[in-house]
Formats: C-alpha cells, sequence, structure tokens
C-alpha cells in the first residue's frame, strides 16, 4: 500500500481509504448496503491487512448506524486507523439540529464520538457548505474542538472552488486551523472538479479525497453497451447520479475493457487507478457491499 501526505499536514494515509455508507442500512442507505457489525469487523480486517489507515464515514449515514457499526467493528484497533467523519445533516427534529452552526458542530462532535467509541475523531470534515452561518463561526467551532482533543484535523467536502478559498483565507486572516482536505466527486465520468477544485486544491497544498471514483458503480465494469441495468444495482433505487449521457459512458467503458483486457485485470481497478494515478489526488475513497467488491478494489 502506498501512502501520501493530506494536503499540507504531516497526516499520511494510504492511497486507498475505506468509506463506509454501505454499513447499517437503515432508511434510504439500505439501498447501498445493509453490513453489520459481524460483517463489517471482517471488511474492516481486509483492509487492515492490505494497509488501509483511513476509514470515512459520517453521521448521516444510516442516521447515525454506519457510525456505531464502524466503531464496534474496530474495536481495538481503532488506535491504529485514521478515522474521519462528516457533520452538517439533520438527524433529529428541531431547528439547531441541522448545519455548521457553533451548536450542532459541537453537539454533532459529541454525538459522533460516542457513536464512535472514540475520545477523538483524526479528520472532522464538514458534510457541506452552510450558506445560512457566518463562516467564522464554523471555522471557531472547528478549531475549539482541536483544541479541546476531541478533533485532531478538520476538512471540507462538496464545496466548491470559492466556498474553499474563501474558508482558507477567512482561517489564515482569524488564526484558526484550515482545512487540511477537500471530498470531491472525481472520477472518470465527474470531472468538473479539475476547473476550480483541483487548481485550488494543487496551489494551497489542500489535499484531495476522491469520493464514488466508480461513479455509483457506473465504472465498475456491470453497465455494458446494449445490456440492461443490472438487477443488483443501487442505481435502480437511488435518484443518483442524474441523467447519464450514456454514449460517452459506453465510450469510456469501451476503453476501461480494452486496457483491463490488456492487463489482465478489471474494469473497476482500471477506472480506479486512473484516479489513483493523478497527482492531485491524495486518497481515493472506496467502497463495497461484499467482500468480492472489497478485495478487488483492494487489488487496483
Amino acid at each position: 500500500m502506498e501512502y501520501r501526505f493530506l494536503g499540507s499536514s504531516g497526516l499520511e494515509v494510504s492511497v486507498l481509504s475505506f468509506g463506509t455508507m454501505t454499513l447499517g442500512g437503515e432508511g434510504r442507505f439500505a439501498a447501498m448496503g445493509n453490513i453489520q457489525a459481524e460483517e463489517a469487523t471482517r471488511l474492516v480486517g481486509i483492509c487492515l491487512d492490505a494497509g488501509v489507515n483511513l476509514f470515512d464515514t459520517a453521521d448521516i449515514y444510516s442516521f447515525g448506524k454506519s457510525e456505531e457499526v464502524l466503531g464496534q467493528a474496530l474495536g481495538a484497533r481503532r488506535k491504529d486507523i485514521v478515522l474521519a467523519t462528516k457533520v452538517f445533516n439533520r438527524l433529529e427534529p428541531g431547528p439547531n439540529n441541522v448545519g455548521l452552526s457553533r451548536l450542532h458542530i459541537i453537539k454533532g462532535c459529541e454525538d459522533s464520538l460516542r457513536r464512535l467509541g472514540t475520545d477523538y475523531i483524526d479528520l472532522y470534515q464538514v458534510h457541506t457548505f452552510d450558506s445560512l452561518t457566518p463562516l467564522d463561526e464554523t471555522l471557531r467551532a472547528l478549531d475549539d474542538l482541536i483544541r479541546a482533543g476531541k478533533v485532531r484535523y478538520v476538512g471540507c467536502s462538496n464545496y466548491s472552488g470559492w466556498q474553499l478559498m474563501k474558508a482558507h483565507y477567512l482561517a489564515r486572516e482569524l488564526g484558526v486551523h484550515r482545512y487540511i482536505s477537500q471530498q470531491i466527486n472525481y472520477s472518470l465520468l465527474a470531472r468538473d472538479a479539475e476547473h476550480e477544485l483541483v487548481p485550488a486544491g494543487l496551489d494551497q497544498r489542500i489535499g484531495i479525497m476522491a469520493w464514488s471514483p466508480l461513479q455509483f458503480g457506473l465504472l465498475s465494469g456491470k453497465f455494458r453497451r446494449g445490456q440492461p441495468r443490472p438487477s443488483e444495482s443501487r442505481l435502480n433505487s437511488l435518484d443518483a447520479p442524474g441523467a447519464i449521457d450514456e454514449e460517452r459512458l459506453y465510450r469510456i467503458v469501451d476503453a476501461l475493457d480494452e486496457i483491463a483486457a490488456a492487463r489482465g485485470v478489471s474494469v473497476a481497478q482500471v477506472a480506479l487507478n486512473w484516479v489513483m494515478r493523478k497527482p492531485c489526488v491524495d486518497t481515493v475513497i472506496i467502497g463495497a457491499r461484499n467482500e468480492q467488491q472489497l478485495r478487488d478494489n483492494l487489488a487496483a
């Protein structure tokens, strides 16, 4: 396993990290996976044996159940890994139980710590930009969590270019800890980030964590020209990823097929390698609904 520094920090993370949206299986997240503690423990063990040291979750995944299952699966091995989670979304009713206010960030962190069964989070990320809360309030609250020892580093997810740079420079003005990383949707099918987020990340040394590198499974090798959509595809029960340019998809899959056949690897492994070998990317977040998918992805 290759390790890279995350942004300008001294934190080294595996080039492949494990995303846990498939853990828990609550509500709408059941369409993505329903992995419970026993199976999660086995998958986490496979990841650790392969050298994966970064595990990414979020409070909203299965409405907190994903964090609980991950915490149980890690157990005593928690000390050996980099644990990342996120805050923003609503898990319970009430006007202050959503967003990036000081109140919700601190409460969200305490709730995540309890569900994960740990006393600190290595990377605490805002799940998206909050246009209703003053950004300085958000940044100061995150900084206070670091100073309190509950969080080691902070990052962001799903920002636009101007939002990223505003947060980056405001943190410097305020003298608080800056985001060391940003999570972006990046794959052969999703390259919009190359316009602003990738150049900004490289210029300011804000690490990139690429999510959905197989674009919701479209680049997994299961989608073929002239063939029906796989019955087990989670796209059958989700709205994501929206409108699909099928001709572009099949041109890309045809090219991946050719490369995969020549090298004796899977289509998914070629697609993952394309993201992994981008110099802007520090880690690629892979997910899996079963052991076979996980082992195939880890072999990329």
